[in-house]
């Protein structure tokens, strides 16, 4: 995605790498990149975040789980998230700004449980009305 965007723009993605520190003593849970690039000749801003994380569910997560029929066991919880992300403003006015989002939970072990969610939109200054009809059906299969 970001190599994608860089093309024909004469600038580059600002990169920042992070790691998800859980415990007191540091140790990590995952981490994530966080990509941005502003003011290019093709896209005024554009973002693009990638994370992959995992440690245990607090408390009140579990509870909230298990108010939704969630059929978590013990007090310790183990999880694994993932998701990327992308928000594209362009300069012309006239393409719409596009934002995506899919993300991934999973309680790994013997009785796994996963959630898989996200989407696509755009979000047009000006609507094209033949734009938005061929959008949305041609979008439905791309995941």
């Amino acid at each position: 995605v970001v190599s994608t965007q860089s093309t024909g723009e004469g600038g580059r993605f600002h990169v920042d790498r992070w790691i998800r520190k859980v415990e007191p003593d540091g140790t990590p849970g995952g981490g994530g990149i966080t990509c941005i690039m502003q003011d290019g000749e093709v896209f005024e801003k554009a973002g693009v975040n990638i994370s992959v994380v995992h440690g245990t569910l607090s408390k009140q997560a579990i509870q909230q789980m298990k108010s939704r029929g969630k059929d978590l066991f013990g007090d310790t919880v183990k999880f694994t998230a993932m998701g990327i992300s992308s928000v594209v403003h362009p300069v012309n006015p006239h393409v719409p700004t596009m934002h995506f989002n899919y993300r991934y939970f999973e309680i790994p072990g013997e009785r796994k449980m996963w959630w898989f969610g996200g989407g696509t939109d755009l979000t047009p200054t000006y609507l094209n009305t033949e734009d938005a009809k061929t959008f949305s059906p041609d979008s439905q299969g791309c995941v």
